[in-house]
């Protein structure tokens, strides 16, 4: 892929469906380089990259966790705010049926599996965010109002810096 052309994707198609404002960024993929490199590649702060992360519950039901960058989840205060006895990280495969994305190029926009999504409160308060547009090394940039806009996502509190 060039640089400089945005890929469709499933996630791009759901954003142009819903009507959601973005700008498309496409930056060089490292392997497990993770926000760190995306958000040098692009020049902004780690923060305001969030990423998707695939969670299931201790029955095994997927969730979609939005979590700054530059930030960890704890899993054991999201269980307890959401009712669960546990929560963990899918397995990158298990991950990649849920969403049709693979791991590293995973968006909350247009998966496969509908899920509940969890946002974390101070993403909300950011002016700009750049998260997966749904492959490896494409980020899209929008105002988090969209996110909650098109995904009606579950406010929580589970920022482990």
């Amino acid at each position: 892929m060039k640089l400089g052309n945005p890929p469709e994707t499933q996630a791009t198609k759901f954003l142009k469906q819903h009507k959601v404002s973005f700008n498309s960024h496409l930056y060089a993929y490292v392997e497990h380089g993770g926000t760190k490199v995306s958000s040098q590649e692009l020049g902004v702060d780690e923060h305001w990259v969030v990423k998707t992360l695939i969670m299931e519950d201790e029955t095994k039901k997927p969730l979609i966790v939005l979590m700054h960058g530059d930030c960890k989840v704890s899993t054991k205060e999201l269980a307890r705010q959401i009712g669960c006895k546990k929560i963990e990280p899918c397995l990158p495969e298990v991950a990649n049926r849920h969403t049709g994305f693979l791991v590293g190029g995973t968006s909350p926009f247009g998966t496969k599996k509908a899920m509940p999504v969890y946002i974390e409160k101070t993403i909300i308060d950011l002016s700009l965010i750049y998260i997966n547009g749904g492959r490896r090394g494409y980020l899209v940039s929008m105002a988090p109002s969209e996110i909650i806009r098109v995904l009606s996502p579950n406010i929580v509190e589970v920022a482990l810096k």
